[in-house]
Formats: C-alpha cells, sequence, structure tokens
C-alpha cells in the first residue's frame, strides 16, 4: 500500500504542476497511510518531479520520521488535519490566480452554480508569515468548508482522494478566474442569485437549535417569503424533504406544496433527507455553511438523489439562507 501511495502523490504532485497550481519547490502533499501514519512529501521538494525518496513516512503523534530526511515545514498542519477530520489526503498549493484574488478580497464572488454547489463561501485565513504558524486557525476553517484559502500564501484542501482534493482547488481557480473576466465586461458584476440577503432580522428572540418552536419559526418564515412563493409555483415545489439531527430522535418533515410548507411533521419518512451532527447543523443555521456544499462535500449526508433535489435548487438556496434569520441560542 504504501508503493501505491506514493505512487499516486508523484501523479498528483505533476498535476498541480502541470495545471499551474504549484511552481518551483512550493507546495506540499500528504495522504494517511494508517491510524499512526501518513506520508508526506520532504522540505524542498519539486511537486511537478517527486522521486519515491522525496516521500517521507511520519508518525502521527511523534512527527518523526526513520528516513533521517526533513518532511516538509508544514507537517504540523497536515497532521493536525489528520487528527481533526477523516480526511485520507491534504493538498496545500499555492494558486497564482487564487492568492492574487484573495490578496484583494475577502469573500469568493460567486457567479455560477457550480461554484455556489461545489464551493460555497470559502473560507479565508489570515497569514502573517511564509510557512502556517497557527494551524488551528486552518483547522476552524476546515470545519466549515473542504477547502480554506491562506491569505498571502495559497490553499489547503482535504478529502477522501487526491482526485477530489484537486477538484476544489481548481474549481476555485476557475472561479476567480470566472470573476476577472465578468469584471472585464461589467465592473459591478454580481449575479442576484447570490447577492447577501439584505433583509434585517425581525426577530429578536433566539430558540434552542432544533427545537419545535426553532423549526416552526423557519417554516413561518419560508411562508412569508415571496420569493419561494414564486419560484415554488413556477417550479412545481412540491416534495417532503426531511432535516434530521445525527445522534438524537429530532427529525422534522417539511410537507412542500407549490413553494409553501403545509404540514410539519415530525418523522423521518421522506424521499430526501438531510441529516448532520450538531456542529455541522450549527454552522448553517448561523449562515456559515451552505447545506448543498456540505451535502457534496461530505460533511452532510443526504438520502435520495442530489441530482432530483437540485431541480428545485433556487428555492431551496433560499431556504437555506433564511435559516439563518432565526436566531439559536
Amino acid at each position: 500500500m504504501e508503493k501505491e501511495t506514493k505512487q499516486e502523490i508523484i501523479k498528483i504532485g505533476k498535476s498541480l504542476y502541470q495545471a499551474g497550481l504549484a511552481v518551483a519547490n512550493s507546495g506540499n502533499i500528504s495522504s494517511r497511510l494508517d491510524d499512526e501514519h501518513i506520508l508526506i512529501t520532504a522540505s524542498g521538494t519539486f511537486l511537478g518531479n517527486l522521486k519515491d525518496e522525496d516521500i517521507i513516512k511520519v508518525n502521527l503523534d511523534t512527527l518523526k520520521s526513520d528516513s533521517g530526511q526533513k518532511p516538509s515545514s508544514e507537517l504540523p498542519l497536515h497532521s493536525l488535519v489528520y487528527k481533526n477530520f477523516p480526511a485520507k489526503v491534504v493538498l496545500h498549493a499555492h494558486p497564482p490566480l487564487i492568492n492574487g484574488y484573495f490578496s484583494v478580497h475577502s469573500d469568493i464572488q460567486i457567479l455560477t452554480f457550480e461554484t455556489k454547489l461545489y464551493l460555497g463561501n470559502v473560507p479565508v485565513v489570515e497569514q502573517d508569515t511564509p510557512a502556517v504558524t497557527k494551524p488551528e486557525l486552518v483547522i476552524e476553517a476546515l470545519k466549515l468548508n473542504n477547502l480554506a484559502v491562506l491569505k498571502r500564501h495559497g490553499v489547503v484542501s482535504m478529502a477522501d482522494s487526491f482526485k477530489e482534493a484537486l477538484a476544489l482547488i481548481e474549481r476555485l481557480e476557475e472561479s476567480v478566474k470566472t470573476a476577472a473576466i465578468a469584471r472585464l465586461f461589467k465592473k459591478d458584476s454580481l449575479d442576484e442569485l447570490d447577492q447577501e440577503l439584505k433583509i434585517a432580522l425581525t426577530k429578536e428572540e433566539t430558540y434552542s437549535m432544533f427545537s419545535k418552536e426553532h423549526i416552526q419559526s423557519i417554516v413561518d418564515l419560508v411562508n412569508k417569503d415571496e420569493f419561494i412563493a414564486t419560484k415554488g409555483k413556477e417550479l412545481d415545489l412540491t416534495v417532503k424533504l426531511v432535516i434530521k439531527l445525527d445522534g438524537s430522535d429530532k427529525a422534522y418533515r417539511f410537507n412542500f406544496e407549490k413553494g409553501k410548507i403545509v404540514k410539519l411533521d415530525f418523522d423521518s419518512d421522506a424521499p430526501f433527507i438531510i441529516s448532520g451532527s450538531k456542529e455541522v447543523w450549527e454552522q448553517v443555521f448561523l449562515g456559515k455553511l451552505d447545506s448543498f456544499v456540505a451535502v457534496t462535500q461530505g460533511k452532510m449526508k443526504l438520502q435520495g438523489q442530489l441530482g432530483q433535489l437540485s431541480k428545485w435548487y433556487v428555492p431551496f438556496s433560499r431556504l437555506f439562507q433564511l435559516f439563518k434569520q432565526v436566531r439559536i441560542k
């Protein structure tokens, strides 16, 4: 297995280099071998020209290697990712367009459905040194998204495979490129579907998360929303959708009929069930994590086909935005 994993690392290193996402000796790659060990690229290696001896086996607890070679200076960051998440691979690259964009902006301008569905709001971590000296801040960011930007430095992505981890970086690089091109055509270009809601919070009351009062307040808000009502009729939003809190018996079924929630039930009998941990749902209800992104990145589970649910993407995106208008304790 170790030999095969090294070959995968060599292959992904070439992909990063050929795509212009890592140049010279920038960036580093790692992969989980087992519960106690990872493979990581050595310090100063060129990702586009890796050899077997450039990849080191390291103990996760001691951060030591028997090879005598010096592992990447970002080893503390990689090890902390594996200790906090079930991820199998970690990529750290220095994409030029991403670095340029986020040196002057704090948020990605979401102009395509692909960006919103697979990336969402990518967290940005302030970086003041050439190497990551505060990896705990990156860990907090990765709780919101499997991809994080290190300002003036690069990106970190984690996934179950190198293909998935690379796709996240490529999508963000492409999104930045799209934003730059859109600006050539119209300086203040924005996609109306992705503008932040301007509606002021009208409820000062707070609710215990996933309490009946909390969910009922969401239902009331949804049924007053003209945008969901209009799109619900237009797209025939008639479906049963359940939101469920993992590790508990709390499940709520929204019975939609043409955009209106005509009944709220307390069971999981539905073709679509979105479930997640307390920590993840908290980020969703605070508006810091998009439910669609959470599903595509594996932070939440979806029972049912995402493709079928996506035909109501527009009203459901609004639904998830409305979640944050009902405050939780």
